[in-house]
């Protein structure tokens, strides 16, 4: 059953059908709901192809992301999916790790007319997103903390989720506080090592360079900078890590040296991946709540889209510490805690 055949039986123009099917405003209430009842029971399927053509909408969003293997992506994924569809709104969904992959998918987004894009990646090059720009395509980004004309950008607060998190070591008897980041060039790198070094300050901490490690992002750069941590003379007795996939390799380098997370070493993740909660032990982590992090980004994307002169606004996304199994007193805390006491003889 086609459009016109639709007008005819709820007595309506192909125009107020249209207009019904796309939201408008225009149409009474009434006649909404009765047009819409004859949709329903037609299964009417409209074509977003032509939609786009007739009011250059296509009631989609682009998102690229930097690693669909990553379960923390997987899940943003699964989020933003699902608040776009609360808005009646698909999704154009790349993922990109090189600065040709990200060229290939603003043209796609070009190509499908997109009506806003979210870029997950914090580093890329601005003369990529230039035609994204030219076209008035809104764009929002992840911590790259700043904003232009139709850019805005939604910032992770690591800072108040990392001060959270060293104050919770801190008052189990740590002072001795590892970091295991990821690529020292990336820009989100720097804003996590200053956050942990922000946080130990708060806790009225040192910082000392020669426990924050590198890592990538990954099970393997976790374990690896672990073995560097471990192989200091005086090694953490705790590890706040820049993701939960390098908690989860720091864990796994720790049992290779016979060690036991939290009796030996404190493990502390960020991201709070479905994972985290079924790792034995559960892992403690910084939550970054990724249903709100989908909602901030299709604000910012809407925000945008309504400014005339194009100006983007700064989000910001408040993290929160969940504490699990894989953190405790350290070991010599325990021992002078836990030594039998000597009864004396009575005088």
């Amino acid at each position: 059953m086609n459009m016109r055949e639709i007008a005819r039986r709820a007595g309506v123009s192909s125009a107020t059908v249209s207009r019904v099917i796309n939201g408008s405003n225009a149409v009474t209430a009434e006649t909404a709901r009765r047009v819409q009842v004859i949709l329903d029971e037609a299964k009417f399927i409209p074509n977003p192809s032509a939609t786009t053509l007739k009011y250059g909408r296509s009631k989609t969003y682009g998102l690229v992301i930097p690693d669909i293997c990553n379960p923390y992506f997987s899940e943003f994924l699964a989020a933003f999916e699902a608040a776009l569809e609360q808005i009646d709104h698909e999704m154009l969904l790349t993922s990109v790790q090189d600065a040709e992959g990200l060229l290939r998918s603003v043209r796609r987004m070009l190509m499908r007319q997109v009506d806003g894009a979210v870029l997950m990646g914090s580093e890329f090059e601005t003369q990529a997103i230039e035609p994204l720009l030219q076209r008035r395509i809104p764009i929002v980004t992840l911590d790259r903390r700043s904003t232009d004309a139709g850019r805005s950008d939604v910032a992770i607060d690591y800072e108040s989720g990392f001060t959270e998190a060293v104050l919770h070591l801190r008052s189990l008897g740590h002072d001795r506080i590892g970091f295991i980041g990821g690529y020292p060039q990336m820009q989100t790198s720097k804003l996590r090592v200053n956050a942990f070094r922000q946080a130990l300050q708060a806790a009225d901490l040192r910082y000392d360079a020669t426990l924050v490690k590198p890592g990538n992002y990954r099970v393997p750069g976790g374990e690896a900078a672990m073995a560097q941590l471990l192989d200091l003379p005086e090694p953490p007795t705790a590890v706040l890590h820049a993701n939960d996939l390098s908690a989860f390799g720091a864990m796994l380098g720790a049992h290779k040296r016979g060690l036991q997370v939290p009796r030996d070493i404190s493990l502390i993740g960020t991201d709070d991946v479905l994972l985290s909660e079924v790792m034995h032990p559960p892992l403690t982590t910084v939550r970054i709540p990724r249903k709100r992090l989908a909602q901030l980004c299709i604000e910012a994307l809407e925000h945008t889209k309504r400014q005339e002169d194009g100006r983007g606004a700064q989000f910001s996304l408040k993290t929160e510490l969940v504490v699990r199994g894989t953190t405790a007193p350290p070991r010599q805390a325990r021992r002078s805690t836990n030594k039998p006491r000597v009864r004396r003889a009575p005088q």
